[in-house]
């Protein structure tokens, strides 16, 4: 129904649901009649519980018939909605809006913000020269609504500076001022133009916008929680600024972040992306349970995911249905399931990894190699699964043995299936030895299977249980004679062995002795996944790691250890495997089987795993292969990895929230509401659409994030809210037209985006006004003049090293330490802290690379209201205390900053160098007044402590000047 017949039906000004009518619900409704609770049966949420045909709260078109006027009007204390004691009674002009909305239909929207954005045409203004763009008449149509006439253009050295800080994050030196006035003078806006191309070019482009990002996926170098140790996440870091300094298409940006490892042939770069969703917080400390803290990583991961590129409280759903907006619970629980079967498992070890090349020029070789690795790695096991899969197994049915430094042994006979052995408690270097006489028949033995599983197995698809890693695994044969014949060779073996450890001890009594051989010689193992935790083979070794379901178990697992011949059986002989389980994790875990069972097989076919030419040639390529990836200099770095299908975990909603309280199980999905018909059964459906045109909100909420960076404020101001409870837009056409252009005609880059706000006429505008202007428009949000605000901790720390001349211009690596006050800096662990000695380039990095622990802020971001990056922070605070004054007077840098900026404008005479010196700091000519004090401080500092002292002061003062401090 149109806005203009709904104005003639009802005879007076049409009612916007969204903008006039769900307030005032969420305001006085929804705490009892939401997604929370729904008393009575109704919730304010939808429609379906308050509209005909299935709702009987609202007659549309008469409102006397209505239950909610009713209700909202009555003066019965018991009957009156609200009640008196759950808040105030709506007003008369508040019931008016609902009777008015009633009698036009009670027509229910969609919140704006989950309608998909179309492009609006740009208005008619009354002033067609002042708009240098679309987004210009926007901005003065609403101006001229409100009878305010914009800000006078600022001058050419204030607008520079703004627009360097705002793209780089850092000032133009005295020199880019001198050209950029030069070309003014010459032709303004080509200047402006080619000012903005070469801030937009520059490799600090990258660094000033991937500080804004880190903040979305709370990046940090530690992992918090516990121990709060470090981790080596930089990788990711530099990503992002390559990223934004190649303006990668924010629909890859979000592809390669969300789902890089499932792409098609993934690059290393594609995996370092996904580490962006390992910055979850981990905690190794011993008797903490694994489980919990992995379950609390994909929380989070779900949230931060939300947050960020949906700017929604989608995190209220986990413990109930969102209370203002159309998600529920449920759907909470679908949606975390696409992130429930990823392979990390809060370990201590961060697994699992990838070595990513030190120097980005080896990415390419790397990539190579990598691939071709994983190439013959996936093909080897699925022809070699294939082959232990198709040869003949015999179920062991009778087994006995005992366990070493655990409890008993107990076996249970399953019917159809082999036995099963059963631990109830385990300690460290688990031992079971499991004996079993030849099956009938069984002529020769070439394979041993060993199933793995949990105490519980039935329970444990829902409850996982601690896995377990199989550090050693013995095959003996038992003969009824010990002098029997078939085992010469292995006591030939023995006796080489240990005369080469006589002589060995002999030569040198510290000598290692080598190990004796025992029993029979396993040549391969198969497991039963591709690439899991360990390398299976390492159970043969005795290294001290193992094969595995690390670190929890939810299904049967099994592996296949394959003799090096096969090895002749009598009817009399005993089969004997020996199973030592000697890893355990976080100090208290054991990682131990605490109920398996064994196959045998004595089928020809698994010894082509060991004889056969082409396999045996293939697996030597992967030797290669890997052997020259590990030459690279590389760094490990924790990314993503998708569990094998057969053993995902399963995702169960969790009763108000707890998740040790399971209900029902759920399969992936996105919310009904915004999906618009689209399913994703993984995580790259779900990037994809995430950065869908069907997707109300991706693109609104980046446009909105980039213009909140530019003006100080979002359209949206809360950045974090886009929903029912969220502030609406100030220009809601100009979002609308931002997000379309930014997806249709710039193909979702930044920097065309960029580019044409801070060239617009909106942002050229001068920060002075009015009195007047400032009473009408007091926080700027009609944009009435150009923006002001103080500037982030980085920028203002970067600023200072800059024109003290002292700032490296490095980009990337790893983090460093800048100098920090004494006592700050007692960690669990980490070691001291060590910063670089003074005037090695280091110690002057950009801010971006300061090492972030999160349980110790670096305390000159704190004061600036730097988030601690424990979760995400889509804006941040301001706030304005003396403790920044006293940070930027007394902190390490900003001493250093003021010694160096002083030795550099003091040789140029007293005068020209506090000119010098105010050009540096501010961008702009010093006033003669300026001159006048500073000078005049100079000389008395001078006269008490001499020159260098005197021009130190100077310095101090400029770098603590109020403008230095706002954009």
């Amino acid at each position: 129904m149109s806005i203009l017949l709904l104005v003639t039906l009802a005879g007076g000004e049409a009612v916007d649901f969204s903008r006039d009518v769900r307030p005032l619900l969420n305001e006085h409704c929804t705490a009892c009649h939401g997604g929370v609770k729904q008393a009575g049966g109704v919730s304010f949420v939808t429609s379906e519980a308050v509209l005909p045909p299935d709702g009987w709260v609202v007659e549309p078109g008469d409102p006397d018939a209505s239950v909610l006027i009713e209700r909202v009007t009555s003066e019965d204390p018991d009957v009156v909605m609200p009640p008196p004691e759950e808040g105030r009674p709506l007003s008369d002009e508040e019931v008016d809006l609902l009777r008015r909305w009633i009698e036009q239909g009670a027509e229910w929207e969609k919140h704006w913000s989950f309608v998909p954005p179309e492009r609006p045409d740009p208005p008619a203004v009354a002033d067609g020269d002042w708009p240098r763009s679309g987004l210009d008449r926007f901005v003065l149509a609403r101006l001229d609504e409100e009878g305010i006439t914009p800000s006078r253009e600022a001058d050419a050295d204030r607008w520079l500076r703004r627009v360097s800080l705002s793209l780089t994050g850092l000032p133009p030196s005295p020199g880019e001022r001198a050209s950029f006035l030069e070309r003014v003078a010459d032709d303004r806006d080509a200047a402006y133009a080619e000012a903005v191309d070469r801030l937009l070019a520059s490799p600090h482009f990258g660094e000033r916008w991937a500080s804004v990002w880190l903040d979305q996926v709370r990046y940090a170098d530690s992992e918090g929680l516990g121990l709060d140790r470090r981790r080596s996440v930089w990788k990711y870091r530099d990503w992002v600024v390559g990223a934004f300094n190649r303006d990668m298409p924010y629909d890859e940006f979000t592809r390669k972040q969300i789902a890089g490892d499932l792409l098609p042939n993934p690059t290393t770069e594609d995996l370092v992306a996904t580490t962006g969703q390992r910055l979850t917080q981990t905690n190794a400390e011993g008797g903490t349970d694994d489980e919990e803290f992995r379950t609390e990583a994909v929380i989070d991961r779900v949230n931060t995911t939300w947050q960020t590129w949906q700017a929604l409280t989608f995190g209220c759903t986990q413990c109930h249905s969102h209370p203002y907006d159309p998600v529920t619970q449920t759907e909470y629980y679908e949606f975390l399931a696409l992130f429930n079967n990823t392979a990390d498992s809060d370990t201590d070890n961060h697994f699992p990894t990838v070595r990513v090349p030190t120097d980005p020029a080896d990415y390419a070789k790397a990539d190579e190699l990598r691939a071709r690795a994983r190439t013959l790695k996936r093909s080897l096991w699925a022809d070699e699964y294939a082959a232990v899969s198709a040869a003949t197994w015999r179920d062991v049915v009778d087994l006995s043995g005992e366990s070493r430094n655990a409890s008993p042994v107990r076996f249970e006979p399953v019917d159809g299936g082999p036995a099963q052995y059963v631990l109830k408690d385990t300690s460290r270097n688990t031992r079971v030895m499991l004996d079993t006489p030849v099956p009938d028949g069984l002529k020769r033995l070439t394979g041993v299977r060993f199933t793995g599983m949990p105490l519980d197995v039935e329970k444990a698809v829902q409850d996982s249980e601690w896995g377990f890693a199989l550090s050693r695994i013995f095959v003996e044969v038992i003969p009824a004679d010990p002098e029997d014949p078939r085992f010469d060779r292995l006591k030939s073996e023995r006796a080489k062995v240990e005369a080469a450890n006589a002589a060995a001890k002999e030569k040198d009594s510290k000598a290692k002795p080598k190990e004796l051989p025992r029993g029979l010689r396993i040549a391969r193992v198969v497991a039963d996944e591709a690439e899991p935790y360990y390398d299976p083979a390492d159970s043969l070794r005795g290294n001290g790691s193992g094969w595995g379901p690390y670190s929890r178990i939810h299904h049967p697992r099994s592996a296949v250890f394959v003799l090096a011949e096969p090895f002749g059986l009598k009817p009399t002989d005993t089969i004997r495997v020996e199973l030592q389980f000697n890893q355990f994790i976080l100090a208290s875990f054991v990682m131990a089987a605490k109920r398996g069972a064994l196959e045998v097989s004595g089928d020809r076919r698994l010894t082509q795993l060991v004889t056969k030419a082409e396999w045996a040639a293939r697996r030597l390529e992967l030797t290669d292969a890997e052997k020259e990836l590990r030459k690279i200099p590389a760094v490990a770095t924790p990314v993503l990895r998708e569990r094998d299908d057969r053993f995902a975990r399963p995702t169960h909603l969790f009763d108000r929230g707890n998740f040790l309280t399971k209900a029902e199980a759920v399969g992936g999905g996105l919310p009904d509401e915004l999906a618009g018909g689209v399913e994703a059964a993984d995580r790259l459906e779900l990037a994809n659409w995430l950065v869908s045109k069907n997707n109300p909100l991706t693109d609104r909420v980046m446009v909105n994030r980039l213009w909140a960076r530019l003006f100080g404020t979002g359209l949206v101001r809360t950045e974090e809210d886009f929903g029912s409870s969220g502030e609406r837009p100030s220009h809601p056409e100009l979002l609308d037209w931002l997000a379309v252009r930014f997806r249709d005609d710039h193909g979702r880059r930044v920097k065309p985006l960029l580019r044409e706000i801070v060239l617009s006429a909106t942002y050229r505008q001068s920060a002075d006004a009015s009195a007047e202007v400032r009473s009408q428009d007091p926080e700027n949000r009609l944009l009435s003049r150009g923006p002001r605000f103080r500037l982030p901790a980085e920028t203002v720390r970067d600023q200072a090293l800059a024109v003290a001349g002292l700032l490296s211009d490095k980009v990337g690596g790893p983090p460093v330490q800048p100098p920090i006050p004494d006592g700050v800096w007692k960690p669990f662990s980490d070691g001291p802290w060590r910063s670089p000695a003074a005037g090695d380039p280091d110690r002057y990095r950009r801010s971006l690379y300061t090492y972030t622990k999160r349980s110790i802020p670096y305390p000159m971001f704190a004061a600036f209201d730097s988030p601690n990056r424990e979760f995400c922070t889509p804006r941040r605070l301001r706030s304005n205390t003396p403790l920044q004054s006293l940070m930027t007077l007394n902190d390490a840098t900003f001493e250093e900053a003021a010694a160096a900026l002083g030795t550099l404008i003091r040789d140029d005479g007293v005068e020209s160098g506090i000119r010098a010196g105010v050009l540096r700091a501010t961008a702009r000519t010093a006033t003669d007044a300026e001159v006048a004090t500073l000078r005049s401080l100079h000389d008395r500092v001078r006269d008490l402590a001499g020159d260098g002292a005197a021009w130190t002061e100077v310095a101090r003062v400029l770098l603590n000047l109020d403008e230095l401090f706002v954009l």
